[in-house]
């Protein structure tokens, strides 16, 4: 069962969504559904471009409430449990040039 679903219509909305310092890998999720730290969830996504959807079991690891400081959208940090290096391969090859920019994420 997915718990959440996920289209990243841009480059700019996963490179936002994209956690690299959660070590394998993690994505910020967009959510007003009220979660914990260390809930497990099943997320499915869909990259920009793409046509195929990504499933993975994940942990809570971050929670962004409602009005979080500098203007960040409410929602929660997962950390990808399930095949992490597969997922972090996928996106990071989406976002090889937007990687090294400094601009605002959802969540640093």
């Amino acid at each position: 069962m997915i718990d959440l679903a996920v289209n990243f219509d841009t480059l700019s909305q996963l490179y936002r969504a994209y956690m690299p310092f959660i070590k394998p890998a993690g994505l910020f999720v967009s959510t007003s559904e009220s979660h914990f730290l260390g809930e497990e969830l099943t997320i499915s996504y869909q990259l920009p471009g793409g046509t195929t959807k990504f499933e993975f079991t994940g942990r809570v690891v971050w929670i962004n409430p409602l009005g979080a400081s500098g203007g960040r959208p409410i929602g929660i940090g997962v950390k990808i449990m399930t095949d992490p290096e597969s997922h972090k391969h996928h996106i990071e090859n989406l976002l090889s040039r937007e990687l090294a920019s400094g601009d605002q994420t959802s969540t640093m």
